[in-house]
């Protein structure tokens, strides 16, 4: 059990750390900003409900779920 699950931490490591990269370095600064996610700021108030962000971070996620399996 543990050889297999080294090879799948180093991978859960370098993945988030190539999103922190691409955070970093702004790439990822459209995120967040899509069409279709509601913010809403009024005097001191700010209500943002990230619709169409949470739609695509879903289907990136199901695809890569479905990739791994597929491939496993």
């Amino acid at each position: 059990m543990p050889n297999q699950l080294g090879p799948g931490l180093v991978a859960v490591g370098l993945a988030i750390s190539l999103i922190g990269v691409l955070v970093w370095s702004g790439a990822l600064s459209w995120f967040g900003r899509l069409p279709g996610d509601i913010r809403i700021e009024s005097g001191g108030t700010r209500v943002y409900i990230p619709i169409v962000s949470c739609l695509v971070l879903s289907a990136v996620a199901t695809l890569l779920v479905y990739l791994v399996r597929r491939f496993r």
